[in-house]
């Protein structure tokens, strides 16, 4: 009888969040283990089909780091990082847009209509949905200065073009989307899928973005959990970042969130994708989880 009742409590807790959020847009940057983990990867997506069930419009940016160092290591190539982005040559370019539109963007849209929803798998280039410029990368020297590093056929999103995603959701399907994008002499460009995922949540006017990846957060001594900050102003992210609290990979992670507040999204969440059911967790629940950066 306990158990019935705790069901029946999570159910109520979870209601004035369902009233709240109905018809609003979340973008979700699905990315880490939870992509590699096929118990991880059925919750994050069961999640997203539920979201959708209640009322919510989920749209999916996706990653694919692990699986494009995969296939560059099958084929001999290197993969080499500056401040977090992939240095993506021509070839690494045509291996990234392989992995990332004719592999992972299928496997995703698949399981989601396994699930039993509808999805529709896109990328960036589709309906020239993200325009790009070549993008250079601020990097420390060893003397403490700072200069731009060329990191190739990376690209910073110089215009979205949401309209195609907006058809989509209003056609009742769940938009799945892969980061890459064309510049205006039709080179194609890598985009960093958090970039891409906070520059579309601000274009559609998303009440949330929720960004998985595989840390508890943001803390300030990641050998002590109890050092997790559940909330940071985007004022104080600067600090964070000059003091190397906030350092390598979670660079992105956090400018993303900081573009998409100041594009006019209401909240952006950084979770643990390694949790079962962690957007749920966040969403419908009083509690919540991982670190809300808010302006």
């Amino acid at each position: 009888m306990l158990k019935d009742l705790d069901r029946a409590a999570v159910l109520v807790e979870a209601l004035p969040y369902i009233k709240k959020f109905y018809g609003k847009t979340v973008v979700i940057k699905y990315g880490g283990h939870a992509m590699l983990n096929p118990e991880l990867k059925e919750a994050v997506l069961t999640d997203t089909v539920l979201m959708k069930y209640v009322g919510m419009n989920p749209v999916i940016v996706h990653g694919g780091g692990p699986e494009i160092t995969d296939m560059l290591k099958r084929l001999g190539k290197e993969s080499r990082f500056v401040g977090g982005l992939r240095v993506t040559d021509k070839e690494t370019m045509e291996i990234v847009e392989m992995v990332l539109v004719g592999k992972i963007n299928k496997e995703i849209v698949t399981w989601i209509n396994r699930i039993g929803s509808r999805a529709v798998g896109l990328s960036g280039k589709d309906g020239n949905l993200f325009e790009a410029v070549k993008k250079y990368r601020k990097v420390r020297t060893s003397d403490g200065g700072e200069e731009m590093a060329d990191i190739g056929f990376v690209g910073d999103i110089s215009r979205v073009n949401p309209e195609i995603v907006a058809t989509v959701i209003s056609e009742g399907y769940i938009p799945v989307v892969a980061p890459v994008a064309v510049g205006q002499d039709g080179q194609g460009y890598n985009i960093n899928a958090d970039y891409a995922a906070g520059r579309l949540a601000a274009a559609l006017g998303a009440d949330k973005l929720i960004i998985l990846t595989d840390v508890e957060g943001i803390m300030a001594d990641r050998s002590d959990p109890a050092s997790l900050f559940s909330v940071l102003k985007a004022d104080e992210i600067p600090s964070l970042i000059d003091r190397g609290i906030i350092d390598g990979g979670m660079i992105p992670k956090v400018e993303c969130c900081l573009d998409a507040l100041a594009g006019g999204v209401k909240n952006t969440h950084i979770l643990d994708g390694r949790e079962l059911h962690s957007i749920l967790l966040e969403l419908f629940t009083d509690k919540g989880i991982g670190t809300m950066v808010e302006k």
